[in-house]
């Protein structure tokens, strides 16, 4: 076995949480009086820590990017947390997982509270030896500092027994920087030839397709 512990991401990758993340973008910027963007711009805050896209796609301020992100979370923390949906065949993965032996760790730039909440609420938490995300003061919110709070609280001494999965560019550096391997899937948000650039080791089109890679 190759792979022993898989890190997941979460949007994009175990769940289809488009709508939740893009009515609370909306809304957001509704609050803040700016203009929404076209569609295919709104998707590009689905993955970033929610910081890095107020002030990298709206050109907000520090101060101003803690504001939108308040006002997110006014409307997600009891809304659009449940505009959400686990994928089709992700349950099936992950007892694939469990049955031959690896552990699977949920690693998200979404804040644990809600990352908690929506592996629950959708049955996921089972098949979870860890929930890992960032914190609401801020801390911790990049993928590179929630891999590596993984790996810490899990005591792997072994990296390349780790296989991060996500669908952003995000989670394919962040795996780098962390010295670990990476896969991508096409399935989620990122944009034509986002992953292939970012230096994904792999790239799978599906579950299937992703357990194949890591059962090589």
């Amino acid at each position: 076995m190759r792979y022993k512990y898989i890190f997941l991401d979460l949007d994009g990758t175990l769940t289809d949480s488009k709508e939740g993340i893009l009515n609370c973008v909306k809304y957001a910027l509704e609050k803040m009086g700016t203009p929404l963007p076209e569609p295919a711009e709104l998707n590009k805050f689905i993955g970033p820590p929610l910081f890095v896209s107020f002030t990298e796609f709206c050109g907000y301020s520090p101060e101003d990017a803690r504001r939108a992100i308040t006002f997110y979370r006014e409307r997600f923390s009891d809304i659009g947390i449940f505009e959400n949906k686990v994928y089709d065949g992700a349950e099936k993965f992950l007892n694939k997982l469990i049955d031959s032996a690896r552990i699977p760790v949920l690693a998200t730039s979404k804040p644990k509270i809600y990352a908690d909440r929506i592996v629950v609420r959708y049955g996921l938490r089972p098949y979870l030896k860890l929930v890992v995300g960032a914190e609401l003061n801020g801390t911790r919110d990049s993928k590179a500092e929630i891999i590596e709070y993984a790996i810490d609280k899990l005591e792997i001494d072994d990296r390349s027994r780790i296989l991060m999965v996500g669908d952003r560019r995000q989670d394919i550096e962040g795996a780098k920087q962390c010295g670990i391997d990476s896969c991508g899937v096409s399935y989620g948000y990122a944009a034509p030839g986002e992953l292939e650039s970012a230096g994904a080791d792999n790239i799978a089109a599906d579950f299937d397709e992703l357990y194949n890679i890591i059962n090589k």
